[in-house]
Order: structure tokens, then sequence, then C-alpha cells
């Protein structure tokens, strides 16, 4: 560690085993959830099982989230500065949720009253286990040196390079929690699909197809895996994060390893302010391949070399 040469912020929504994040430098803020009218702040299930919080869920539990506190946001922000190291903070997606925009107020006040200080914010544009792996990828070049600058503007760029894919047992959830129409929800109970969703490239959430049934949906990450990630190198990371369903994990191993049998996995529980929103039986794939940018429509490509000219 001694080619450390700043510290890093993040959030609980990052969905990472504590155990990956457990590094000296490294603070996590916890995002709080009301589970049945009682607060929690999320610790990675080390006190609430995933387990037990999912039954609750499937048993008829209410769930809610919210943002971090202010003062938490403010605290940490201030130890930054008092420790004297320059520090990176890495955000849950704008695009999900107001938390970013708040910690960038913050950071202006405190920025404000220590105008030497070095502290910067990303809006990582990302969530759950996608936004983990950037994290956990960031965690590593600050290990190899990069400054905060550097380790911010790294971060940055990255983040286009996160691909990840999601599909949900049910859509209710995301309606419960006005992620999506009722109508939406609906459509999708009635033609008994199981919903395919990816963090689109300004981190919202995006519908990008369905499968008939949980094998195919199993199928569909791995095939996204295949078409996505052909030019990474061997021995490259995968997280796989699940909502309480450990066979499809397992199932989805099996999918990948067929493609390539050098992949290495991280494997993580999604965590229950994501849980709140999309219900037991979530599975994720996020791995670092294709730029999202590429994926921009022609519409979007245009509006992009008009405002680079700016």
């Amino acid at each position: 560690m001694s080619d450390v040469k700043c510290n890093v912020i993040i959030d609980s929504c990052c969905d990472l085993p504590p155990a990956v994040i457990d590094v000296p430098g490294v603070e996590l803020l916890r995002f709080p959830f009301m589970l049945d009218g009682e607060e929690h702040f999320d610790d990675m299930f080390e006190s609430l099982p995933a387990r037990d919080f999912y039954n609750r869920m499937r048993k008829g539990a209410e769930a809610s989230t919210a943002q971090i506190p202010m003062h938490i946001i403010t605290e940490a922000f201030e130890r930054a500065v008092e420790s004297g190291v320059p520090t990176v903070y890495l955000g849950f997606t704008s695009g999900l949720s107001g938390n970013f925009n708040t910690t960038e107020l913050i950071r202006d006040q405190v920025v404000a009253e220590h105008p030497d200080a070095e502290l910067y914010v990303v809006d990582t544009h990302l969530a759950s286990i996608a936004e983990g792996l950037l994290v956990y990828e960031a965690i590593r070049q600050r290990a190899k040196g990069l400054t905060a600058s550097e380790l911010a503007a790294w971060a940055e760029e990255a983040r286009f390079y996160v691909n990840e894919l999601f599909t949900l047992d049910e859509l209710e959830w995301l309606r419960k929690g006005g992620r999506i129409p009722a109508s939406v929800a609906f459509a999708g109970s009635k033609l008994d699909v199981k919903p395919m969703l990816d963090i689109s490239i300004d981190g919202k959430l995006s519908l990008s197809g369905v499968a008939r049934g949980r094998k195919k949906g199993v199928r569909q990450l791995a095939e996204f895996y295949r078409r996505n990630a052909a030019e990474l190198g061997a021995g490259s990371y995968v997280v796989i994060g699940n909502a309480d369903c450990p066979k499809d994990v397992e199932r989805l191993k099996d999918e990948i390893v067929k493609i390539d049998d050098t992949v290495l996995f991280l494997e993580t529980s999604i965590g229950p302010v994501i849980g709140c929103h999309v219900g037991p039986g979530m599975l994720a794939i996020a791995f670092m391949g294709q730029d999202a940018r590429d994926d921009l429509s022609v519409s979007d490509r245009i509006a992009k070399k008009v405002l680079s000219k700016d």
C-alpha cells in the first residue's frame, strides 16, 4: 500500500461483499432503508442475512429507501479533508436517486471552507454490481498509485466500459417504487415474461428485452457476456449478483464457463437498498467490455458531434 496516493469514499449501493471493500483508506457510506416501518442502514447483510431480508419481502413486507442523511455525507467529507489525503467519492447513479446531487452540494460547501482540499465526486452513472465493478477496479487502480485527480478521471472514463445486464422475476417491485409505469408491469405479468434490463448511458433503468422463462433469461445473460466481452484478456473478472437465487448463479456460471473458461467470478448478494426496488429473484452480470457510447442511436451520435464543437 506504499504507493497509495489517495483515499476513496463509496456507498453501499455498490453491492460488493464486505471483505472486498474492507481496505485501509476506503470509507463506506450506508444508505438507509425501511422494512415494515423499521429503519435500517445497509451494512451489506452483515446484520440481516440476505435470505431473511428477501423472505420477508416474499411474505409481503413493506420496503422503501431514502437518501443518505446529509450530516453523514458532510461528516465523511470533513474527515477526508481533515486527513490531508486527497479523496475521491464514487457515487450511486444520479439517474436513479437525488443522492449524488446532494453530495455535490456538500462537496462544494466543504471545499469552500477548505480551498486547498482535494475532494472529487464522480457520478458513476451505475448501480448495484455495475457500480460495484467500477468501485472494485478503482480500488485496484488506487493501489497501483493513481493520484486522486487521476483516479477521478479514470472513473469518469471507465464507467462507459462497464457492461451490465440483469433479469427479474417480475416488474411489480419496480412499479411499487415508481421506477416504471404500472402499464409496463401489468403487460409483463400478463405475458409471463422475464424482463431483461440494463443501465442506460445516463444512469437510468432501461428495458433491453424479455425472456420467455427463467432458463432462457440465464442464457441471455451468458449470451450478453459472449457478445460484449470478446476482447477481454484471460483472467478477467465477472461480477454476478443475485437476490436470493443461488441456483441461478450456478447455472449462469456454467453457461459463462462454456464461453470462457479463464474467467474469474466475483459473487455477491444484491443489497437491501437495490433489493427494495427489484424484489427477490434478481440475477445480474457485470464486466468490463465494450464502450457503451458505441451503442448510441444515430440521432444521439449527431447530437454528440454537435455538442463537441462548442
